[in-house]
């Protein structure tokens, strides 16, 4: 298996950079999300992240498709 380093590295930055946005634009409301986030009980944050995994898989999986 081949490994595209500067794909990989492109695509890890852009997530920060994604997940940035929220925090530049929203500062001031980020604080009272991230403390209703830690109020929840670990099944339903693993149950957040599986589903946003889900997307994401689904995103580049329809991105690389449209792409070939």
């Amino acid at each position: 298996m081949h490994i595209d380093w500067n794909t990989l590295l492109c695509a890890l930055g852009l997530a920060f950079v994604i997940e940035s946005i929220p925090y530049v634009l929203f500062a001031e409301r980020m604080r009272p999300v991230l403390r209703s986030l830690s109020d929840q009980p670990p099944a339903m944050l693993r149950g957040m992240g599986i589903a946003a995994m889900c997307v994401g898989v689904l995103v580049v999986w329809l991105a690389r498709r449209m792409l070939v």
